[in-house]
């Protein structure tokens, strides 16, 4: 039976697993095991950017706003000259883009589209810090592009209802399926079950992950661990991939800035933590759907996650964690692990219930077989 044959249409590099927190390597992988995929990119048309970059700092200066390059028709018309040479080259059955509206909207072709996405331009505009202060006309432009995305496309893949809901209330021109599928771990080597040690733990084991301290809610997290120490109980906190401040500091408190995920030296550093904790506190100020919850719960880690965006894409309140109140400070993610570790089955049943989500719904192998639903392959 002859495969078929995609287009991986994007201005990254999917084999790089820093981009996109390793979910464009994720998909690229993923539809390797069904498909013939040639990788279009990446790309950047270099000058357009230089322009725009320049441009921007002189809206700054004069007007204190900002141009959202990565969403202009100027740079997406250089991506569609490039791409449309590129698609001319052969035969394809699908393109396949994730994350580019940019790169897709101006394209020239016949080949249907499968727009895959975790948030559109609507649903991030004043939310993601990049697209905050924007001009009028940046905002217009932004949207106009996601429309045309949408437009264009055949298949539309979100990762949660709140990427879809935007998609079909904030662009109306649309016939396309929409279908939620949500991603898996982007860790390459998993932990099987009897790998894992379900016990009732002497230190209960604290997890904040993330590269940007103030953006994922590094304060709160360590306000969430304060508090629960100033209780008399015994936690420790992991932080990994940034630097907190320097006012950070306390007893009972691991930082390990970086680890090269690209590395196996990395992944298997990465599993060896993963291993020894107990829960992971995300209370993010910005996420569409992180993948650090998936990773998580392919450790049996119950997650507590500021409800914002599209975050319950992947966390399923009760099932492998808990949604907090988005202006919690602390106190709800440390009252919900106070009541935890006083009701240790009732742990250790939820970290049970986090795996076995994540075996029937958060991988990758799950991903594909909706994949292949929807393209009826």
């Amino acid at each position: 039976m002859t495969k078929v044959k995609i287009a991986y249409l994007s201005s990254e590099n999917p084999t790089n697993k820093k981009v996109w927190s390793g979910t464009h390597y994720s998909i690229y992988n993923a539809l390797l095991k069904v498909a013939t995929v040639d990788v279009l990119g990446p790309y950047e048309p270099k000058m357009r950017v230089l322009i725009l970059k320049i441009l921007n700092q002189i809206y700054l200066k004069l007007f204190n706003k900002r141009i959202s390059y990565r969403h202009s028709k100027f740079i997406s018309k250089g991506y569609a000259k490039y791409f449309n040479k590129k698609l001319a080259l052969n035969n394809y059955d699908f393109i396949v883009a994730p994350a580019a509206s940019t790169e897709i909207a101006f394209i020239e072709t016949k080949i249907p589209i499968i727009y895959i996405t975790d948030g559109t331009f609507a649903s991030c505009l004043g939310y993601h810090k990049s697209l905050t202060n924007l001009t009028k006309k940046s905002i217009k432009e932004g949207n106009e592009l996601e429309q045309l995305a949408i437009t264009k496309s055949k298949i539309i893949i979100v990762s949660s209802e709140w990427a879809a809901n935007s998609v079909k209330n904030d662009y109306v021109k649309y016939n396309a399926i929409i279908k939620i599928i949500p991603y898996g771990a982007n860790f390459e080597n998993l932990p099987s079950l009897n790998e894992l040690n379900f016990i009732i733990p002497v230190v209960w084991k604290l997890f904040f992950v993330g590269v940007y301290w103030e953006s994922k809610g590094g304060d709160i997290a360590f306000n969430t661990f304060k508090q629960l120490t100033d209780k008399g109980y015994n936690v420790e906190l992991t932080i990994l991939g940034c630097l907190p401040p320097k006012n950070i500091k306390y007893n009972n408190i691991k930082v390990i800035p970086f680890i090269d995920k690209n590395s196996d030296e990395g992944q298997e550093q990465m599993k060896a933590i993963y291993k020894e904790q107990h829960f992971l506190i995300l209370p993010t100020r910005f996420d569409c759907t992180p993948v650090v919850i998936n990773e998580a719960s392919a450790f049996g880690i119950p997650s507590l996650v500021a409800n914002s965006g599209g975050v319950a894409g992947h966390l399923k309140n009760n099932l492998n964690g808990f949604l907090i109140n988005y202006d919690d400070k602390g106190s709800d993610y440390a009252f919900k692990i106070e009541e935890l570790i006083n009701m240790p089955e009732v742990y250790l049943n939820l970290r049970k219930q986090t795996r076995k989500l994540y075996e029937e719904q958060l991988n990758w192998n799950y991903w594909l077989k909706e994949f292949k639903k929807t393209i009826s392959i």
